[in-house]
């Protein structure tokens, strides 16, 4: 279970009135979908940062399954986060994208090069397999990301408003590929302005207003 609590944050500005103290209390189960709403720039990408090892929280409580994540960096938590945009890297093609989720120096043996074919195919991207990022459309890109993520094997999965401008089809894919997670047990943050997302994924909801998670 993921627990966080009175994890609490300011960002340093030069009008202290600019932003709120953000103090944040939740609890996230193996195979449960917990989805946060708010308006922007009230603290979801915040909270997420914090779990992630992004930002350091100034005081609180951060674990999973009971082993407290304060001093562990980012690369060494058992998490893997999906952003909205900006999750490919432009220079390595598909295959590649892919291939960093198994192995961050891309030394992929055989069994790895099959792992992504295989997942391609899953996600449908099986002839994409050589091409950049700026060929492909954004739902694809999308789907590069989170197969990515997904190939990563992590229990805890963080999406920061992953579906955003995707028309129906791509999104109901990707909602097909998160709940198929859940049913492993993986645990799911998901963070989004759309009611339809979260009616299709979330088990729980919660609103995060003036810096705190309300339900």
């Amino acid at each position: 279970m993921l627990e966080c609590r009175e994890l609490s944050f300011h960002y340093r500005r030069a009008d202290p009135g600019e932003t709120p103290d953000f103090c944040f209390d939740l609890a996230l189960a193996p195979g449960e979908c917990l989805a946060v709403q708010g308006p922007s720039g009230g603290g979801k990408s915040t909270l997420l940062s914090l779990i992630a090892g992004f930002l350091d929280p100034s005081s609180g409580w951060l674990s999973w399954q009971g082993d407290a994540w304060h001093d562990l960096p980012p690369w060494q938590r058992p998490l893997t986060t999906v952003f909205q945009e900006h999750n490919l890297f432009e220079h390595l093609p598909v295959w590649a994208n892919v291939g960093l989720g198994l192995a961050p120096d891309l030394k992929l043996d055989a069994a790895a090069h099959r792992r992504i074919r295989d997942g391609l195919e899953g996600v449908g991207l099986g002839g994409l397999h050589d091409r950049l990022p700026d060929a492909l459309s954004g739902g694809q890109r999308q789907r590069v990301a989170l197969l990515r993520a997904l190939l990563r094997e992590q229990p805890l999965l963080l999406l920061d408003e992953p579906f955003s401008g995707l028309d129906s089809d791509n999104r109901q894919h990707l909602w097909r590929l998160v709940r198929e997670q859940q049913r492993r047990g993986v645990a799911v943050l998901l963070v989004s302005h759309d009611s339809e997302d979260i009616r299709a994924l979330a088990d729980r909801r919660l609103s995060l207003i003036e810096g705190r998670l309300t339900t």
